[in-house]
């Protein structure tokens, strides 16, 4: 009965239009492993949010399952006919799965994503097609002439694909980050993290921080030094704890980050070690969970 009186309440939260969406002020966790129990929000590997700032509606990425990530966006009441932007973090699929719902039910809108060598539509590298002098035309790629289309293809051929490469504003207050991994297993991948402008500071959405949460928020603070929560996955799977201790000072002493939101892939280790270290300023931002964010 109470998980029946819960669902309901999310659903009235979440339905929302005209002048009630200017009011609203948070981050929801949309695609997770962990939170609250639930009867009718699926947990499954993956990450997706929703944020809901000055007016606008901008989705951050779209999770491990597209039947997964529709199920838990119908059972919270979320309306993706209603996006002003969708940003996918990076390329791997438990944040693009989603995609192939999302493009069903809103296929023109506005999706920003990083520069990549495959899967987005991105420009292949010119020097590709370096010339060789001598050859005969049958070993010259496209007979020696520049090709009409030069680009990946995707398995979302009909997405509003937009490229980003540097810092951008997206929106007035909505700020776009690119950083470059070079840790194993993702060197040189890159990796959109969103900054949205709150009057305590930024408060910072990532996906799965490949480039480390502390590369990302020092470039966010080149954007604004005063930083007020980072929510998202942090990456510490497979850390140990004296690593993640190390990440949590940096966050907290140097940085000097008010609050932190972490989920998807930090792990439980890293939940409680940064639990401990961050006390009361520590939130919880599994599956269904409300970040709420400070209003202008």
């Amino acid at each position: 009965m109470k998980r029946r009186a819960l669902a309901s309440f999310l659903l009235a939260a979440f339905a929302v239009t005209g002048s009630d969406a200017a009011t609203i002020s948070r981050i929801t966790n949309l695609y997770d492993a962990f939170g609250a129990p639930s009867d009718t929000l699926v947990k499954d590997w993956g990450f997706a949010a929703l944020v809901e700032y000055d007016g606008k509606r901008i989705l951050f990425d779209t999770g491990n399952h597209a039947d997964t990530f529709e199920r838990n966006v119908k059972a919270l009441g979320v309306d993706l006919t209603r996006l002003d932007a969708v940003v996918i973090s990076h390329r791997h699929g438990d944040h693009t799965s989603g995609l192939s719902y999302l493009l069903k039910v809103n296929p023109g809108v506005p999706i920003y994503v990083p520069q990549e060598g495959a899967f987005f539509k991105s420009g292949l590298p010119q020097d590709f097609l370096q010339r060789q002098p001598g050859l005969p035309v049958s070993l010259q790629y496209f007979e020696g002439k520049q090709p009409e289309r030069w680009a990946t293809g995707s398995p979302w051929e009909q997405a509003n694909f937009r490229i980003v490469t540097k810092p951008t504003e997206i929106l007035p207050g909505f700020h776009l980050l690119s950083t470059q991994s070079q840790k194993p297993g993702t060197v040189e991948m890159n990796e959109l993290s969103l900054a949205i402008r709150t009057p305590r500071g930024l408060a910072v959405v990532v996906g799965c921080s490949h480039p480390g949460v502390e590369k990302i928020l020092e470039h966010a603070a080149r954007i604004d030094p005063q930083l007020y929560t980072v929510t998202g996955g942090f990456h510490l799977v497979r850390t140990p704890e004296p690593e993640i201790r190390r990440v949590g000072l940096l966050l907290r002493d140097t940085l000097k980050i008010e609050r932190v939101a972490p989920a998807h892939c930090t792990s439980e280790l890293g939940f409680a070690v940064l639990k401990e270290m961050f006390g009361a300023r520590f939130d919880e931002a599994g599956l269904g969970a409300t970040i709420p964010l400070p209003t202008r």
